[in-house]
């Protein structure tokens, strides 16, 4: 925030400067009225403050998928407008009534619905990669209830505010991509992200997204990223063996992280370096298989990451 305002104030200075100079030239024909902004002037910080906003924007997380923003009362069908300009394949699903008041607010991306919101929810549980619900926590934890499976098959559910103060990712906040949707939304609206992750609000490693944003490929039993994701999370020893794939993963992970891996985590070039006794949890990046012994020792607390080639 103080980047940006500071940004602002530089913008807006050599703005002022460079109209104080036009306005010098031409005093013998126009006299400013002082104390009183200039159209120019304030047009020109609108149209800085767009660009802040949309270079911003750009380097935010990203969401790919179809996202659905739902919205119930008129408060919100505006909102759910500024949210569909920042997800690019997002639509705004409404009640019927609402559907001419959408269109005008923002034409196109509009889906009217008819019947209860929570037919409609369940509906786009399994049709969307994304929900978007502009309206009580509660009310959505009820509504949704009844459609949850499973962290693997449910779709990212992040809530707003009608006053788009705050996105708070619900539902599949790591594999589902919330917490990256909310971050988004976060962005677009200057509102202010509310992540209840402990990886992500203490900024450590988030195991089940260890080089996600590289195409990595995870390899582990449900039992072992849950053992593995605990120990990293509770400050316990944790080895990190790395033999191929692309060092440069941890300023790309979960959406970018800051400063040092956490110190509990020890790296290591090959397995085999590795003393299993030492360490609540081994994650190791490679492409071979493990060795019989290291399977053995290792059970139910390793987690294995396959890259790509090149990745």
């Amino acid at each position: 925030m103080r980047e940006r305002l500071k940004a602002l104030r530089e913008a807006a200075a050599q703005v002022a400067d460079v109209a104080a100079k036009t306005t010098s030239t031409k005093a013998t024909s126009t006299t400013a009225t002082p104390g009183k902004i200039e159209p120019g002037l304030a047009g020109s910080l609108r149209a800085v403050r767009r660009q802040l906003a949309d270079e911003k924007l750009a380097q935010a997380p990203g969401f790919a998928g179809r996202v659905a923003v739902v919205a119930i009362t008129r408060h919100a069908i505006t909102l759910a407008g500024k949210v569909v300009a920042a997800l690019p394949d997002a639509r705004r699903h409404v009640p019927e009534k609402f559907l001419a008041e959408a269109e005008r607010c923002a034409p196109g991306a509009v889906v009217a619905y008819a019947g209860k919101t929570g037919d409609e929810l369940g509906r786009l549980f399994g049709a969307v990669d994304g929900i978007v619900a502009i309206f009580s926590l509660g009310a959505l934890v009820r509504l949704i209830a009844p459609h949850l499976k499973s962290k693997e098959t449910d779709p990212a559910v992040v809530v707003l505010d009608e006053e788009g103060r705050f996105a708070i990712p619900m539902l599949s906040g790591h594999l589902g991509g919330a917490n990256a949707l909310a971050g988004r939304l976060a962005v677009a609206l200057d509102a202010t992200p509310v992540l209840t992750t402990a990886s992500d609000v203490r900024e450590t490693l988030a195991v089940d997204l260890l080089g996600r944003e590289l195409g990595w490929a995870l390899d582990a039993t449900h039992e072992a990223l849950v053992h593995a994701s605990a120990a990293v999370v509770n400050d316990e020893p944790v080895a990190l063996v790395q033999e191929t794939g692309s060092p440069d993963w941890w300023t790309r992970h979960a959406n970018g992280r800051r400063g040092p891996l956490p110190a509990n985590l020890t790296r290591f070039d090959r397995l085999e370096d590795v003393d299993p006794a030492r360490y609540a949890a081994v994650l190791i990046v490679t492409q071979r298989a493990l060795p019989a012994n290291y399977a053995d020792a290792l059970a139910g607390r390793c987690v294995i990451c396959r890259p790509q080639e090149d990745a």
